[in-house]
């Protein structure tokens, strides 16, 4: 199966809202990542709300996953994304290391965590369960949204939410096993067919229960920014609570066909920094 991970601009990424970090148990403190780029250093704290994301990340990071590779696709206003599976062959990664890495990562949707400015999320396919890929993450980096496009979101997120739920209907079990055996053969002409056929059968199912964007977040998506068409849809597991002027850097550079850099952009090196809970007594 391909690891071809996208966050469509047309089809078909936040932050936990946790108390100040002086009244945190020292057992309870956020995981912190740090990545350096080639443009700068942006630290990342990781949900203990998605602990199957956490982890995974966490893991990857361990490993060595995300040093030498490049951020793959840029676009200034949306997002910026890392964890191409060709950038990964680039950096030199042995075969059975990449073949080790497909695999999906189960969604974990939390109302508290939505796609503000600087959040942290995971890409995906269409698998209907939108399960995340292993290793792609993106960074939203847009920047204050007019109610028009709060507004717009909240369709699009509903819309989604509907096609999702109508594909795992009983009566539509036909197709969501010929879209999975599309995704697992590689055959994007025959997914892009069902997937337009659900799109339709979707507009008539009433078996599911419409989101709403809760006021709070509304007023921090008017005043901070972000992606609010992603939310309930694409796992969020972090955010970035050092280096936003990185990513807005990275998201300013010139960019070729489908937002990938002309220069490129390199993560250097991520670790995980070592929180108290980490520290020797």
């Amino acid at each position: 199966m391909k690891n071809i991970f996208h966050l469509p601009l047309v089809l078909l990424i936040f932050v936990s809202c946790t108390p100040p970090s002086d009244t945190l148990n020292e057992e309870h403190r956020p995981i912190q990542v740090e990545l350096t780029t080639s443009m700068g250093a942006i630290t990342l704290e990781l949900s203990d709300k998605t602990p199957l994301h956490r982890d995974n990340f966490v893991n990857l990071v361990n490993d060595g996953m995300y040093d030498s590779i490049i951020f793959h696709r840029v676009l200034q206003g949306f997002v910026v994304q890392a964890g191409e599976f060709d950038s990964l062959r680039q950096a030199n990664l042995d075969s059975s290391v990449l073949e080790s890495l497909d695999y999906r990562v189960p969604a974990e949707f939390d109302t508290t965590l939505f796609h503000k400015r600087g959040a942290l999320g995971a890409a995906r396919d269409g698998n209907p369960e939108r399960a995340s890929s292993s290793i792609q993450f993106y960074i939203v980096q847009a920047g204050p949204q007019p109610d028009s496009m709060i507004v717009k979101g909240e369709k699009r997120i509903n819309g989604w939410l509907q096609q999702h739920y109508a594909t795992l209907a009983p009566e539509n079990k036909m197709w969501l096993d010929s879209l999975n055996f599309a995704l697992e053969n590689d055959d994007y002409e025959l997914f892009g067919t069902i997937y337009d056929t659900l799109s339709k059968i979707a507009k008539d199912f009433e078996d599911y229960e419409p989101y709403r964007i809760p006021e709070y977040q509304k007023e921090i998506y008017r005043t901070t920014g972000g992606t609010p068409h992603l939310d309930q849809n694409y796992t969020v597991f972090g955010e970035v609570v050092a280096g936003m002027n990185v990513i807005d850097s990275i998201a300013a550079v010139p960019v070729g066909d489908g937002g990938r850099p002309i220069d490129q952009v390199m993560i250097l090196n991520a670790k995980v920094i070592k929180t108290k809970r980490e520290m020797p007594e």
